[in-house]
């Protein structure tokens, strides 16, 4: 299994290498976030093909990565399409200036996203190499229940937000109906059940560690890159957030508070 996953490294740095060429032509950092769904559909179907005996464990990770991998990269797709490259990074690019970004955005974006990516991507190759009876257990009905209501939380709340950008009146104000009034971000809430669910069928073939890959994904949509980033903007930029800071929870979905509360 080692071998198979030191190989899959190569692989994920491979991808985000063509994906950083295509981007200075571009000059588009932000097409790397296009590529992260789809950069686990690569390394799962390559952990399923070398992995053996194939087993139904195995093809049911495959299928569930793939669902939720694509779904998520033509989301980001079609959200970015026609509005140019992200703030974040353009910042970047004005910091370092045009001529050396190129070159630095490999390491501060890409080389870092295709590390991460393999670092977190360990259950998806763990579920496929069972330790033990591969039998159908509990836990991988829990997984199963798991992978469901995250995919329900991220798919269904990028829906909702997407059909509330979509109406001009609502530019400036707050989204706090359907999931989003339970929780100010069920789209990250969703994707880290989702990892949970894959570290679980990890723990049902027999490999406790698989919980790493999901803290780790936790630790990133909570501090670094989801939850903790777009809060400092959106306070910024939407007068209404304190209020829905006040209501309502930040992650984990709970009935919101009364105004008076």
């Amino acid at each position: 299994m080692g071998e198979i996953y030191l190989t899959g490294l190569a692989i994920t740095l491979g991808l985000f290498a063509v994906v950083w060429i295509i981007s200075i032509p571009l000059r588009n950092v932000s097409i790397v976030d296009m590529f992260w769904g789809l950069g686990f559909v690569v390394a799962c179907f390559y952990y399923y093909n070398l992995a053996e005996p194939y087993h139904w464990r195995g093809l049911l990770v495959l299928v569930l990565t793939v669902v939720w991998g694509i779904r998520l990269s033509v989301h980001i797709g079609i959200r970015n399409s026609g509005k140019g490259e992200d703030y974040r990074y353009t910042e970047f690019r004005k910091r370092y200036g045009e001529r050396n970004y190129w070159w630095f955005s490999f390491f501060q974006v890409f080389l870092l996203q295709g590390i991460l990516l393999w670092l977190i991507s360990a259950p998806l190759l763990m579920a496929q190499i069972p330790q033990a009876n591969i039998a159908f257990s509990f836990l991988d009905g829990f997984a199963l229940v798991l992978w469901a209501t995250g995919f329900i939380f991220e798919a269904g709340g990028d829906y909702q937000l997407m059909q509330f950008r979509s109406n001009p009146s609502n530019k400036g104000k707050v989204l706090r109906e359907g999931l989003w009034k339970y929780t100010r971000h069920p789209n990250y809430f969703g994707d880290a059940l989702i990892w949970w669910s894959f570290a679980t069928f990890g723990i049902a073939a027999g490999h406790w560690w698989s919980l790493l890959s999901a803290a780790l994904m936790n630790v990133l949509l909570l501090k670094v890159s989801g939850v903790a980033l777009l809060e400092k903007s959106l306070k910024r930029t939407k007068p209404e957030y304190e209020n829905y800071i006040k209501q309502t929870p930040a992650f984990f979905p709970w009935f919101p508070k009364s105004n008076d509360a």
